[in-house]
């Protein structure tokens, strides 16, 4: 018989729940199952706690030859349990397999942590953002318009007459001898 590993939806309209079955992989979705070995809460907001395995089952299932869906195997990336898999495939030994899922339940750990970190300054970021965007709305519109006012005309005489265009003018009109020593002066200023 060729069986299957795979969610059953029991949930009501908009509000999803699934079972996580063991099924002949000729039944319809929601048909009689096999065995059920977990289920599956989308909607819960924990990513951790929004779903339950019993991995002895599965890892019998999975001996005998069934096979998992893509959802199911996510869950079971997420819980180690497809990893466990992998190593029972190569032919390690139960303590090497137990070693090798601690350090990586370890390394998890550590990268959920970044997560929240990385998410909790990212959030901390934008509220100093909409606060200092806050603030700047809330200044008078008369001291902006004075800052505005004050830096506007040291750009436009920067702007308005630069060196090279004031010595080529000077070039054209005054004879070469003139040019020659206007030319130093204007360049040590």
């Amino acid at each position: 018989m060729a069986t299957k590993i795979r969610l059953k939806r029991i949930g009501r309209r908009n509000r999803p729940f699934y079972r996580i079955i063991i099924i002949d992989s000729r039944k319809r979705r929601d048909g009689s199952a096999i065995e059920q070995v977990g289920w599956y809460n989308p909607i819960e907001s924990n990513k951790e706690k929004n779903y339950v395995l019993k991995e002895e089952r599965i890892l019998e299932w999975l001996k005998l030859g069934a096979q998992v869906t893509d959802p199911v195997n996510k869950l079971m990336k997420r819980s180690g349990l497809a990893y466990r898999w992998h190593l029972m495939k190569q032919g390690l030994s139960e303590k090497e397999i137990e070693k090798a899922v601690e350090e990586w339940k370890k390394e998890r750990d550590k990268v959920i942590q970044d997560r929240i970190k990385a998410n909790k300054d990212k959030k901390e970021k934008l509220k100093a953002d909409k606060s200092a965007a806050k603030v700047a709305e809330e200044a008078p519109a008369e001291e902006v318009a004075e800052e505005v006012a004050e830096e506007a005309p040291v750009e436009e005489v920067a702007e308005e007459a630069p060196a090279e265009e004031v010595a080529e003018e000077v070039a054209e009109e005054a004879p070469a001898e003139e040019v020659a020593e206007e030319a130093p002066a204007e360049e040590k200023k």
